[in-house]
């Protein structure tokens, strides 16, 4: 097994057909072919099912190209940061919960690369997306929250994936709501005043559960409820509709605009789950590449963390 069948096969799977890989690895078909024969042989499994529409990843092939995307991600962060190689076009990615931050961070160290020698990704996405785009090595960081209520059951995702999370900052509970809403003039908001509004919050799919919710305090019973499944159509709804949701009081005026606020949510007992732990998870004993650490830098800078 070599790193040239890791790439080889790490394309096949991406692009679903024989042929399409060899045009990309710039190989003839037939030596792509031998070459994944050979791969198959020495690991004693069959990576993929053949046939007149293409090829798919077999049970076994699936498992082996989790192992055969973190060596290869591994190897392309060697070379960038030993050898850096002007013809080796990098690639970046990160999956992150709705956070305005975390898109203002991507733009700002975008700004510092020249892109005509990078692949960058960022993707805004449900909770479980997040968890196994880094699984897969689809982004090389995740950006999400924990909670008292949602810790032991997301930290046993992380474990069962092979990741790990990162502490970067804590915060209060907030209200988000446009600064036309009837409660946008208060000093703090109590959970009651929320009634008669519409809670907001992100959609996580139908597998969905508590423990993905991207909003704090997701377990309280909500007289009026509307799922959303972008940041856009969130925002427009809270003017619309005068809805809110619950979040940590982070926004970015330059991307969200001014037209929006966060008011402090106002508990109605210390013990409450109002409290968001921010993060960001990798995989277990990796390195972060160059543009990964600035990335992570950014993130530190825009929060003011030291």
């Amino acid at each position: 097994m070599t790193l040239q069948q890791l790439h080889y096969a790490i394309t096949i799977a991406e692009s679903g057909s024989l042929n399409k890989a060899a045009e990309i690895l710039y190989i003839s078909q037939p030596s792509l072919t031998e070459s994944m024969k050979e791969l198959e042989k020495g690991l004693g499994i069959t990576v993929f099912n053949r046939s007149g529409r293409g090829v798919t990843l077999t049970a076994d092939g699936s498992e082996f190209l989790q192992y055969a995307k973190q060596v290869y991600a591994q190897y392309e962060n060697l070379i960038e940061k030993y050898e850096n190689p002007k013809n080796l076009k990098k690639k970046f990615g990160v999956s992150t919960q709705h956070y305005s931050f975390a898109v203002k961070a991507f733009v700002e160290l975008v700004k510092a690369f020249d892109t005509s020698y990078y692949e960058f990704a960022v993707r805004e996405t449900k909770t479980k997306d997040v968890i196994s785009d880094v699984a897969s090595m689809k982004s090389e960081i995740g950006i999400l929250y924990l909670s008292d209520f949602n810790r032991a059951a997301i930290n046993k995702l992380l474990r069962t994936a092979g990741l790990e999370f990162h502490h970067l900052i804590n915060c209060g509970a907030y209200v988000y709501l446009w600064s036309g809403h009837p409660l946008a003039k208060n000093k703090s908001i109590r959970f009651e005043e929320l009634a008669d509004y519409p809670c907001l919050s992100f959609e996580q799919g139908d597998t969905g559960s508590f423990y993905f919710a991207e909003e704090i305090l997701s377990t309280n019973e909500y007289v009026r409820t509307i799922k959303a499944n972008d940041r856009a159509t969130m925002l427009n709804l809270m003017i619309g509709l005068n809805g809110y949701t619950l979040c940590s009081g982070i926004i970015c005026e330059e991307l969200n605009g001014d037209d929006y606020l966060a008011v402090p949510f106002e508990a109605e007992s210390t013990a409450e789950n109002s409290i968001m732990e921010i993060g960001y998870i990798t995989r277990k004993n990796s390195l972060l590449s160059n543009t990964g650490q600035k990335y992570i830098e950014e993130i530190k800078k825009y929060l003011q963390i030291e």
